[in-house]
Order: C-alpha cells, then structure tokens, then sequence
C-alpha cells in the first residue's frame, strides 16, 4: 500500500507528520496552560494534586517538550526547499514571492501572538528570510553550521555578551520577580485588550529574549530548518520506502547524540546543587547537553513514524493525522484561541485550577475534534481557511475554496 503522494504532488507523509507534530505541540501547551512563561511559585498547586500529574509532569518534559516544535520547525525547512524547488523547475525564481510569503505568516503571526504570547509563526517568519541564502549554500556547510548551532554556538555568543543577564528584559524568566507575578495575574484576571495589549508590547520582547538569549530557542529552530531543507535535497520523504537503511544510520547516531547528551547535561549540571543559576559557564553546557537531547529524540521520533508509516498495519492510522496536517496554520492558530479562552480569565478562567491528569486527557479529545473538522472540511473545500489566506495572498490570486 502506498499513498506517499497525492495526484496533486503532495507528499502525503509529510502533511500527516506535519499533523503529529502539531498534536504533540497542543499537548505541551494545554498541559502548561497557555501560559507561556514561568510561573510565580506556587501558583500551579492546584494542577499537581496526587502523583498522577507528576507523572504527567515527566512524560511532557522527556517526550513532548522540545521535541514536537523540533519536528515542525523541521517540516518548515523541508517545504520551504518544496517550494524553491517546485518553482525552479517551472523556470521561475520564487525567493522574492517566498519573503512576501513569509511577511504575510508574520501578520498572522503578530495576530496570533496577541491572544498567546508563545506564538512560533512570528519567528518562523524572521528566521525564514535565512533560509532564502542557503538554498544555494552547499550541503556540506548547511550541516556543518546546523551542528555548530546544535552544539550551542548561539547561546556561547550572546553569554560572552551577557553573562546569562537577558538580552532585553532583565530577569523575565526568574519566577519570582515582579513581572512574571503581574503577567501571571493579568492572564488570570485581565480582560482581552489587556492581554492582547501585553502580548502585543513586553510580550514580544520576552519572546525575543526566549529565542535569543542563552536559551537558544530560535537558533535551534534555524537549525532544525536546515535539517529539513537537507532532507528535502535528499528526497527523502519522496523515497523514503527505499531510504529505510539511512534512517537506520540517522537513528544509531541520534542514540549516540542522546547518550552524549545525557551525559552533557549530567556534567554542566550536577556540580550546581538544587540551585541552579545561569550565570556560568556550566550552566551553558548543562542547557548545550539538554538541546542534544531533544535533537537526538526528535530524530528518533521522525525514524520511528517513517519506519511505522511503511508497515499497512499502521499506514492508514497515521495517514488520518494529514488533513489535520495539511490545515496545520489554521489548526495551530484555532487551537490557541480555544486554550486562552478556556485558561484566561478573559474567558472561563480556569488557569491554573485543574490538575495536570485532566489537561492532558484534555489535549487529547482537542485533537480529535480538529482532526474531525479537518477531515470533513477538505471534504468540502481544497484549502483550510488560512492556508487560503496566506496562499492567496502570497500569489495575488484568488484561488477557488470549496471543491467542485
């Protein structure tokens, strides 16, 4: 059995790994609760009740966190290089229509954002611009500075520089300053424009901070694009029935990266205590070893799909996660609105009130509803709503939604 394409050239694989990552994404973020920043101390007692919520605590941080935005960060790089390449044979230059692409993700980003400050779309739309150079940068140097981004290039610069202070809001991720103590109450008792007004303003430059600072965020989301455009150079995806002995290779290393990993982390770590402060160079390699971590387990992660997407047991299962994948702005924007208003006191207020048990088993029946109505909707129409927007747009040509 093989649907890897469809007979309009999508790769179907990468629409539904698309789509499993997204579901792994809304299970971190409705666990945290929309948060999207530390919480003051004591202030998520209710979500952690019996041992249950702790055990939830620990699935998300070793399975989910890190991982998922790694796939999709990934699966940004391997359309970008679908796109460019697509347009390349049809004798056309597409980097220009490519930055109006990506300035139109960052208004629906910056919209996005207003409602939940931990919006990717904003910084897949900066960080975006990159990839138009390395399009034609040889692959030997995509991989080489993919590394060097892994091994911490980033976060050792801007420590040099800061010596762990943030780069714009000083000590926005210490939990017990009085900003992160304001924000906490603002999402709790403050109404919709004073949100959207927050996130709009310091909101941002938090973010920044996040994915610019010793961090890292968003200099590991570079290199998880450049990953993606390497495998799109490959044609992995397009062979990936024929690939299967190098992603075996990609997953002996990834267990040899996670093991290395393990043991950064253990070494920048350990020798802090319980307190842990970053302000050291330690520190640094402590948070190094934990990014090796989560490459190594998003790559077992993609092995592990492709290797079960192969057998007929399992293809049809994970075939239903590409409509979710292929309405993946649409859902990843929806899913957000829902949450706040669920979490925020804008909305039913329930932040920080249900233990952690509940809000993962709520994940799940989220992500069944949006696979339902993206299944029945591209039953209907060819696009979800704001792929049509954005596609559109982009061409400066309305395209026909519902289907004939």
């Amino acid at each position: 059995m093989n649907i890897t394409t469809t007979n309009k050239g999508r790769i179907q694989i990468v629409d539904a790994l698309r789509g499993f990552s997204l579901a792994g994404i809304v299970i971190v973020h409705l666990v945290e609760n929309y948060i999207a920043a530390p919480s003051p101390e004591g202030a998520l007692d209710a979500t952690h009740t019996g041992i249950p919520d702790y055990v939830v605590d620990g699935i998300i941080g070793i399975f989910f966190r890190g991982k998922f935005f790694a796939l999709f960060s990934f699966l940004f790089g391997l359309s970008f290089f679908i796109q460019m390449d697509r347009a390349r044979d049809k004798g056309q230059d597409y980097r220009w229509r490519f930055l109006w692409r990506l300035l139109l993700l960052f208004v629906i980003g910056f919209v996005h954002h207003m409602f939940y400050r931990g919006d990717i779309l904003t910084i897949y739309a900066l960080l975006g611009v990159f990839l138009i150079p390395f399009y034609k940068v040889r692959t030997p140097w995509v991989l080489a500075i993919a590394a060097l981004l892994f091994l911490g290039l980033g976060r050792f610069a801007v420590f040099l520089f800061t010596r762990g202070d943030n780069l714009f809001m000083p000590g926005a991720f210490d939990p017990n300053t009085p900003e992160i103590a304001s924000y906490f109450e603002l999402l709790k008792s403050g109404g919709l424009n004073e949100v959207m007004h927050s996130n709009a303003t310091e909101g941002q430059i938090m973010k920044m901070d996040f994915q610019f600072g010793i961090f890292s965020r968003g200099y590991l989301t570079l290199a998880f694009f450049l990953l993606g455009l390497y495998a799109g150079r490959i044609r992995f995806f397009e062979n990936f029935e024929e690939r299967w002995s190098f992603m075996q290779n990609i997953l002996y290393g990834s267990i040899g990266v996670l093991v290395v990993g393990l043991g950064v982390t253990v070494l920048g770590f350990a020798q802090m205590g319980p307190i842990v402060t970053f302000d050291n160079w330690m520190a640094m390699i402590g948070l190094t070893g934990m990014d090796l971590v989560n490459l190594a387990l998003a790559l077992m992660l993609i092995a592990l799909f492709v290797y079960l997407y192969k057998k007929i047991r399992w293809q049809p299962w994970l075939q239903s996660f590409a409509p979710y994948g292929r309405m993946a702005l649409t859902n990843y924007v929806f899913q957000s609105i829902l949450g706040t208003f669920f979490f925020y006191g804008w909305g039913l207020g329930y932040l920080a009130t249900i233990p952690n048990r509940y809000t993962f088993l709520m994940a799940f029946g989220v992500i069944a509803f949006q696979m339902w109505i993206s299944n029945l909707w591209l039953k209907h129409f060819q696009y979800g709503p704001l792929e049509w927007i954005w596609r559109s747009l982009t061409h400066f040509k309305y395209y026909p939604l519902r289907r004939s």
